[in-house]
């Protein structure tokens, strides 16, 4: 009984032409009823906004604080996106806590997920036709500095 592997099941959602908060509140509402997510491609999901003013509230973020002291930010798509759908959850009490643990986000497919069957989100999807301003989030932490693609 003690050598049982638990085998753990998941939803993988491909992030490509997801808007973020929309994306965000519908896990955050299926993570507190008790599934778990992979999200892959983080890097292309969508912020609705000029990229200008996105580059210019999050540099805000990072550089308005005492750097020693935190809170610290993250220039990585994953996680950039992670903390935004924490900030969804009651992440400070127990129940949230294990909603969160329950997420993991990459910025990429990563080679165990490539043949698992992806979902996507309609409600989530990008329309051009009704969206002018957007920017990936990719582009958002190149632009504040993440060099590691």
């Amino acid at each position: 009984m003690a050598n049982e592997v638990k085998e753990e099941k998941f939803v993988v959602i491909d992030g490509t032409d997801l808007i973020m908060g929309r994306l965000g509140s519908t896990i955050a509402k299926r993570l507190l009823m008790g599934e778990s997510f992979k999200i892959v491609n983080c890097k292309d999901v969508v912020i609705l906004g000029r990229k200008s003013f996105l580059v210019q509230r999050y540099k805000n973020k990072i550089s308005n604080k005492v750097t020693k002291q935190g809170p610290y930010y993250s220039r990585s798509p994953s996680d950039i996106v992670k903390r935004a759908f924490r900030n969804m959850l009651p992440y400070k009490n127990e129940r949230g806590a294990a909603a969160f643990r329950r997420l993991k986000c990459y910025n990429s497919t990563p080679s165990t997920l490539i043949s698992a069957d992806k979902e996507t989100l309609e409600k989530a999807t990008l329309n051009n036709d009704e969206v002018f301003y957007f920017t990936r989030i990719g582009e958002l932490s190149k632009a504040l500095g993440y060099v590691k693609e």
